[in-house]
């Protein structure tokens, strides 16, 4: 019997769903390397390779066999070979650009251990996919608003979330649709460097994003009474303003946030919060020419820049903070616990913290490879975001969880983190 790849799923998947991987046909114990290939849209290569013996049966199953080491990973990884993909390019993290298209997974197994791979003995394609069946994709342009709906199967109302990127600018998709798959309505929201919209990071005037909320309580598939809000980096800051000084929004999940302004000036009526103050003294730059910018920030609870703090306090909602401890953009977990003091200061409930150590600034949905260092925009280099791969990969995995329980309990009243056992 010749060498053969088994998945399951077996041609195609969702992209945070598990694949599981296996070979067989191989010799009793034959040493052989499996490689994983990727490309994004626009061309660039991202691999993975591991080390594997085989079985006395000549099967190799990856959620049994443990990756020998001299490869991207090694230990007992089912998913490695996808965690651990890498860009050839320096400086370049993987982003879903069209979500309606799927990402094509090659596999190959090839002969032996040798820094070279040896003889080809078997290959796969796979699909990793970004909607599920019959979730639909619909652009909005209503007003100023630019963004995009996705909406999961069915004509009965949804729970809603407004979905925020950072600094990147543009209008990502991919976290907006894959959290659809699971039942939530979820509007993608660009807020500069797309379309018509300012195209850069001056100012921001909060009715923009007030239009947005409105846009979702007044949507017929759109459960009520309010609404969530998911924001990553700047994102996150965004959503914290929003949820403190807009109407309809019930819960707040933020991943690697701040609690204070960043970046821009932002507007609300009469209301103007400036951002939080930096020092680019204080970027340290490594040998190999990346920068730490952890420090560049002022300190929100210090002196003028206390102006910048995000009177969260004024928020009706419940809050998430999803923490990487070892985020290099900025001190995520000192904002975290900053907010929660003074949410509670003012007598206002305790938000939900949770922690991952050795997890970096882009927490993503599940299986996106980590970034440890990519291009900034504002700084125009290379940037550190932090990060352990693996630690992070589970992070991922998890978080990915956390905000849809979160979401499920208050925007659906379901019970946390279980579905409900009649």
């Amino acid at each position: 019997m010749a060498p053969a790849i088994r998945l399951s799923p077996a041609a195609r998947s969702l992209f945070d769903e598990p694949l599981a991987i296996a070979v067989q046909g191989l010799g009793p114990q034959q040493q052989v390397t499996l490689r994983t290939s990727l490309r994004d849209e626009k061309g660039e290569l991202f691999q993975a390779s591991a080390r594997y013996q085989a079985g006395d049966d000549g099967e190799l199953d990856l959620a049994r066999c443990p990756a020998l080491p001299g490869g991207s990973f090694s230990g007992l990884e089912p998913m490695g070979l996808l965690w651990a993909l890498q860009p050839q390019k320096p400086f370049w993290r993987l982003v879903k650009r069209d979500v309606q298209s799927p990402f094509l997974l090659q596999l190959e197994v090839f002969e032996g251990h040798g820094e070279r791979p040896g003889r080809l003995l078997a290959q796969a394609q796979h699909e990793r996919a970004f909607l599920r069946d019959g979730v639909r994709r619909v652009p909005v342009r209503e007003g100023r608003i630019r963004a995009t709906l996705f909406l999961p199967p069915g004509n009965g109302s949804f729970p809603g979330i407004i979905d925020l990127y950072g600094t990147g600018g543009g209008l990502p998709e991919y976290r907006a649709c894959l959290l659809a798959n699971y039942g939530f309505a979820v509007l993608a929201l660009a807020f500069y460097s797309y379309e018509d919209l300012p195209k850069d990071m001056k100012e921001f005037h909060l009715e923009y994003f007030e239009e947005a909320v409105n846009y979702m309580l007044q949507h017929t598939q759109v459960k009520g009474p309010g609404i969530g809000l998911l924001g990553h980096s700047k994102g996150g800051d965004l959503c914290i303003s929003m949820a403190s000084f807009l109407k309809g929004i019930t819960a707040t999940a933020l991943i690697n946030g701040s609690v204070a302004n960043v970046g821009a000036v932002l507007r609300y009526k009469d209301i103007t919060i400036p951002p939080l103050g930096i020092n680019p003294k204080r970027i340290k730059v490594s040998k190999s020419g990346i920068a730490d910018i952890i420090d560049v920030l002022n300190n929100p609870l210090e002196g003028p820049d206390r102006q910048s703090f995000i009177p969260l306090e004024k928020a009706e909602c419940c809050f998430l903070f999803i923490v990487g401890q070892d985020d290099h953009n900025w001190k995520s977990e000192f904002f975290a616990v900053e907010g929660s003091k003074r949410l509670q200061a003012h007598g206002k409930e305790k938000p939900e913290i949770v922690c991952y150590p050795g997890a970096g600034h882009y927490i993503e949905p599940p299986f996106f490879p980590m970034c440890a260092a990519s291009m900034h925009l504002l700084f125009g280099k290379p940037v550190m975001w932090g990060g352990e791969p693996k630690a992070h990969c589970e992070a991922q995995i998890d978080a990915w969880q956390q905000i849809q329980a979160f979401f499920d309990k208050h925007l659906t009243g379901k019970p946390s983190g279980t579905s409900s056992k009649l």
